[in-house]
């Protein structure tokens, strides 16, 4: 892909956000594209054990986030109603953060709602929802993260545990036993009362795998990577999201003739769709990166011909097609224009040139 096309995607990306977990995300694009050691898959991600302190104005991802974040409030933004979703901006306030304190104390103040004020699901869960106790895939990629993430802050041990452990409730109530004949391994998309969805929406899948690999590098890269209860909490998210990534790969190899991931991975009647393909195929090439003696060439050959089908459906002025309509998952016409899509394939080109890089050095 020519870096015009890659600028031309990240404009787009720019141009197409304007709800909560979009800047979150783009947000985070932003930061593994231009900055990659500072971000969590980086070299340089906790130097001395502690969060980087950079000037914002020099960073893209921070300078783009810092205007679209709240610093008079328990929330880091609006959000209609949800509780997940403006916490995707958390990392950004905590680098932020770093040298302007205001932003920091926001980042600390939504952590706290999060942890002791969101409705929680009987299994000890935190809701995605504020009104009612409702688990969203989606919630993966907002809220644990920026748990992990505070908790190398605060030199909390037990805070980067729960962010974990967070994912694995979550697993209990949204995972398909992988024993299951049909999905086993992947996740419904919405348990609640609520918007329920007990479709296996690949977006949702994504977020959560993709969610998953974050905690993962967090912790792995930490200065408590060899506290017991986070070696073993590691072995866990490593088991839970290759088992979304190979319940999607079992399904996309039944399908020779479909060369994207369905909207509904199980369900055949819907159409190939780019959002959920593009960031699991990030995260497969994430996986592969951070633990190549167990996900190495096999998932990565996988993400390199998902890969090469995305980069084929990317037009010249950088947009994604076609695109599950992010704000209808249930929307039976292709769409031509996702926000999240777009910081996907950002996600997916950073995820690809940083394996890459790696896969050389293990090999020289």
């Amino acid at each position: 892909m020519s870096a015009a096309v890659i600028n031309n995607v990240i404009t787009q990306g720019q141009r197409l956000a304007t709800h909560s977990w979009e800047y979150g995300t783009f947000a985070e694009a932003l930061l593994e594209w231009y900055n990659p050691n500072y971000s969590v898959f980086g070299n340089d991600t906790f130097p001395d054990g502690k969060i980087p302190v950079l000037k914002v104005d020099e960073i893209r991802s921070l300078s783009y986030a810092e205007p679209q974040i709240w610093t008079n409030s328990t929330i880091l933004v609006g959000a209609d109603g949800a509780a997940g979703d403006p916490a995707s901006l958390g990392v950004s306030a905590i680098m932020i953060g770093q040298t302007e304190p205001n932003y920091l104390s926001a980042a600390e103040r939504q952590v706290q709602h999060l942890i002791s004020e969101v409705p929680r699901w009987p299994n000890g869960a935190i809701s995605h929802r504020e009104s009612a106790a409702e688990l969203w895939a989606d919630f993966i990629y907002m809220v644990p993260p920026t748990l992990a993430y505070w908790a190398i802050q605060a030199g909390d041990v037990d805070l980067l545990n729960t962010a974990i452990q967070q994912c694995d409730l979550y697993r209990e109530v949204l995972g398909v036993p992988t024993s299951a004949k049909s999905a086993g391994g992947l996740w419904h998309h919405i348990i609640g009362p609520e918007s329920q969805d007990l479709g296996i929406w690949s977006t949702g899948n994504a977020w959560a795998a993709g969610g998953m690999t974050r905690v993962f590098a967090t912790a792995k890269n930490s200065p408590f990577a060899g506290d017991g209860k986070i070696v073993s909490g590691l072995k866990q998210l490593k088991n839970n999201i290759r088992a979304i990534l190979d319940g999607a790969i079992a399904l996309d190899k039944a399908e020779s003739d479909e060369p994207l991931l369905r909207n509904y991975l199980n369900d055949t009647t819907w159409f190939g769709e780019l959002s959920g393909t593009t960031l699991l195929t990030a995260t497969a090439y994430r996986m592969a990166q951070l633990e190549p003696a167990d996900f190495g060439s096999s998932y990565a050959s996988w993400a390199d011909s998902k890969r090469q089908a995305i980069t084929d459906r990317i037009s010249d002025d950088g947009l994604l097609s076609p695109v599950i309509n992010p704000l209808n998952w249930g929307d039976r016409t292709p769409g031509t224009e996702s926000p999240e899509a777009q910081s996907f394939a950002v996600l997916m080109f950073a995820a690809h040139r940083d394996y890459s890089s790696s896969s050389l050095k293990h090999n020289s």
